[in-house]
């Protein structure tokens, strides 16, 4: 039915019985993270949030200062 799965297991005995490990050297954290999300997305996010919070502040500010003249 699926011959290539039947190719598949056969390969990796032939592997085995050779001495040759097919197992994924270990990544470091950053590289699974930076694999996921790129760097240049992070930088924007954490600046995007930054302004934001600025301009809620800003906006938050004038409205007690408003508040205060009435």
């Amino acid at each position: 039915m699926s011959s290539t799965a039947e190719q598949a297991v056969p390969d990796q005995a032939q592997a085995q019985a050779q001495g040759q490990d097919q197992e994924p050297a270990q990544r470091t954290i950053r590289e699974r993270f930076e694999s996921k999300f790129p760097r240049g997305l992070i930088i924007r996010l954490i600046a995007y949030l930054f302004v934001g919070h600025l301009f809620a502040f800003f906006v938050y500010l004038l409205f007690v200062l408003g508040g205060q003249n009435q």
